[in-house]
């Protein structure tokens, strides 16, 4: 038999929510944006205020009179420094991720006023990041396999007359990048002059990582990502070679 409802008694239609829990629900919610829109704004904040340091460059001290002679051979020494230079972007913010080493070698040679031969080498392994190693960098890169890059100059570089008196002077040289068990053909700018007894040189190049074969590397974040190319940069400080090649 049904039961029925007892007359005067109204039917009960359903349980509705009460004012308390759509006020929760909406407090939940308005939380979590407010919560999301904190998180951009400290993303943004940590990608455009986080310290970048400046292009590797020529130092802005004041050179002292050059002593010594020219010709001959010169060792990359202390103060050398070499790395990389990569956009990041994240939630519509950018900014450069650069990488620093200062594990440089390599000779140059000098004869009458042109760079006849150049070898340098930068120790990839040895690459930090605010002075931190990045396994996603070491990866990309498989410092592991290919722990060292290296340039060679191809071609002898004429160096301007007052460069030999002190002069700072802009040359272009021509070279084979290898890296990552790749070689290609680069050409780069560099700024160079004579301090006392030493030489300096500076400069910077792009680099497709694809050409070297670069994986590219992970972002720093679920929202952020890196370009699949950079720049490579490089300050060499040189000192004359303790043991210089005999004269033709």
């Amino acid at each position: 038999m049904t039961s029925q409802a007892e007359p005067g008694t109204p039917a009960r239609i359903g349980r509705r929510s009460s004012p308390r829990t759509h006020h929760w629900w909406r407090w939940a919610l308005v939380s979590v944006a407010a919560l999301v829109a904190v998180a951009v704004a400290a993303v943004a904040l940590f990608i455009k205020l986080q310290p970048v340091p400046p292009p590797l460059a020529l130092p802005t001290a004041h050179a002292s009179a050059p002593s010594g002679p020219l010709d001959g051979s010169w060792d990359a020494g202390p103060g050398s420094v070499a790395g990389f230079r990569v956009r990041e972007t994240a939630l519509g913010f950018s900014n450069d991720v650069v990488g620093r080493t200062r594990a440089v070698t390599g000779t140059m040679v000098i004869s009458g006023e042109q760079v006849t031969r150049a070898l340098f080498r930068i120790g990839l392994a040895t690459v930090t990041v605010d002075g931190k190693t990045q396994p996603q960098f070491a990866a990309s890169l498989d410092t592991r396999a290919h722990p060292v890059a290296s340039f060679t100059l191809t071609h002898p570089v004429t160096l301007a007359p007052g460069f030999a008196s002190g002069a700072a002077i802009r040359i272009t040289a021509t070279g084979q990048l290898s890296m990552r068990g790749n070689a290609h053909r680069v050409t780069v700018t560099i700024s160079c002059r004579r301090d006392g007894p030493g030489l300096q040189i500076a400069g910077s190049f792009p680099v497709a990582f694809a050409g070297w074969g670069i994986k590219d590397p992970a972002g720093f974040g679920p929202f952020g990502s890196l370009a699949d190319h950079g720049l490579a940069e490089f300050r060499v400080v040189l000192h004359r070679a303790a043991h210089q090649p005999a004269a033709a």
